[in-house]
């Protein structure tokens, strides 16, 4: 039998999600977290199609579990993460958690993800991709960023361009993100190594269609990474 959170940690524990034209992708996702009793907050970063109402139609089915906040224009994931961290410690969690809003992470992953953090193995997780499965070009891109995460951040993991993640609230705390763009990922894994902040790597299941494939860190993503990541060198 596996790890099952209890209702007590359960009721502590905030999904965010940032979204970005997810209109077609978004309403089951925060539908099935809804379900399974989690409470989300949701940033909205600027949609230019009808992702918001698709959110706010979900938000009158689950008025208890799917709290909005919004970007007037697209500012990035690293800033609609900034966004979901301030507003989280609002709601005094315990567990907040980072998951993609576009399907491609399995809502049943949440309790292996949150189980380090439970069990007090860790404070904060980081979900591994099963790297068979990823798209050649996403891959090898994913390869540049651990090489470039470990040489800039002097930090080892096997997947730093991961978009599921998990910290305790207190740990939270203790971190600070400026990137704008998809150096969130390495530079939460940055502030989590340079606060010390034991941090565990958990399997995660991904599922790619189309449209996830599209997204993400590419060759061209990592390069632009990378140019981030010298500047803030200085």
């Amino acid at each position: 039998m596996g790890f099952e959170i209890s209702a007590e940690d359960k009721d502590l524990t905030y999904i965010i999600l940032p979204a970005y034209n997810e209109a077609t992708r978004i309403r089951p996702v925060i539908e099935e977290i809804a379900r399974k009793g989690y409470k989300m907050i949701i940033v909205n970063d600027g949609s230019s199609d009808n992702t918001l109402d698709v959110i706010k139609a979900s938000q009158k089915k689950y008025p208890k579990n799917i709290f909005i906040y919004s970007h007037i224009i697209n500012r990035g994931v690293g800033m609609a993460m900034q966004t979901g961290f301030d507003a989280v410690l609002r709601y005094n969690p315990k567990y907040v958690v980072n998951m993609d809003s576009d399907g491609q992470h399995s809502v049943d992953d949440l309790e292996n993800v949150l189980e380090p953090l439970v069990t007090g193995r860790a404070q904060a997780v980081i979900g591994v991709r099963p790297l068979k499965d990823m798209p050649l070009s996403r891959n090898f891109a994913n390869a540049i960023m651990n090489l470039l995460t470990r040489i800039f951040y002097r930090v080892n993991v096997s997947d730093s361009q991961t978009g599921f993640r998990a910290i305790t609230a207190e740990a939270l705390k203790k971190i600070e993100i400026n990137a704008r763009g998809y150096l969130i990922s390495s530079e939460f894994i940055r502030e989590v190594h340079d606060n010390k902040i034991p941090f565990e790597e958990v399997p995660i299941k991904t599922i790619y269609t189309p449209e996830t494939q599209a997204k993400g860190t590419n060759v061209t993503e990592a390069f632009k990474i990378l140019i981030q990541m010298i500047k803030h060198q200085f």
